[in-house]
């Protein structure tokens, strides 16, 4: 059974790592494409981003694979296979229910890492990455990527959804973490501009908490910042690009000074 449990708990973490880096880099590929040289310089932080994400990847996948291993072979958790098992109504509701009680979780953890103990013991590693990028999703600290595990593990035990429902809440869960730290928004305009931007939150919001750190803690919903006053609306993006551009600038510069540095020196060599 412990042979069991193991290979199911490193199985999930393989998935939830390979999630990763296939979503991840998919949006940085699109970045590249989007906006050339956004990233330009960022090299030695998106490693480290990876890397503690790789970590993290490990957290998110033990208590998974356990809760997994338990469903298939204990029938643990309120996981259903059967669609009719519930009045097909109940199937949005249920993602809805995950999403809505995933986002209080997130808020006020989020909010409490901000806190000046935590902030400096945990979550300070997030917060490392200045501007953030797609790869920074799940870089956190062990201590922060454990409050983020656990969540939804525990939800199965307490809420029915069926599997492909779940797995619905899991692909919102992994495509929102991305995109709200790519630098850009990739949604319509309506998402984030219009009426119903005034509810979700997309990088446009997130982008504000990166720049301000005490506000906009929310993760999909806008609901708990607006209810506890911390919501400071839509960030900037103006800024961040003007200093990607600057950084392209910069490298260019560079460049080409080094290139007239090699041409120089290079020609007493070649007439001596």
């Amino acid at each position: 059974m412990w042979l069991a449990i193991l290979l199911s708990a490193l199985a999930m973490t393989a998935i939830v790592g390979v999630r990763y880096l296939i979503v991840s880099g998919a949006f940085a590929a699109a970045t590249r494409a989007r906006h050339p040289g956004l990233y330009r310089g960022l090299d030695a932080q998106m490693r480290r981003e990876i890397w503690w994400s790789i970590a993290s990847a490990a957290i998110y996948g033990i208590p998974a694979g356990i809760v997994a291993w338990g469903w298939q072979n204990r029938g643990w958790t309120q996981i259903y296979t059967d669609v009719h098992a519930y009045p097909l109504w109940y199937l949005p509701v249920s993602v809805l229910a995950f999403l809505v009680a995933h986002d209080t979780w997130f808020y006020w953890t989020h909010r409490w890492m901000h806190r000046p103990k935590p902030f400096k013991l945990a979550h300070a590693v997030h917060h490392a990455s200045r501007p953030p990028t797609a790869w920074a999703a799940m870089a956190f600290h062990p201590i922060e990527a454990i409050t983020g595990a656990v969540i939804i593990p525990l939800l199965v035990f307490l809420i029915p959804i069926h599997v492909g429902s779940l797995g619905l809440v899991l692909t919102i869960m992994t495509v929102m973490g991305v995109t709200n730290h790519m630098g850009w928004e990739v949604f319509p305009r309506f998402m984030w501009r219009g009426a119903l931007g005034g509810w979700l939150i997309t990088a446009s919001h997130h982008q504000r908490h990166h720049e301000q750190y005490g506000c906009n803690y929310g993760l999909y919903f806008r609901f708990w910042d607006r209810l506890c006053g911390t919501d400071k609306g839509l960030g900037d993006f103006t800024k961040s690009h003007a200093k990607a551009a600057a950084r392209v600038a910069s490298a260019v510069d560079s460049g080409g000074r080094a290139g007239v540095a090699d041409a120089g020196s290079s020609s007493p060599r070649h007439a001596a």
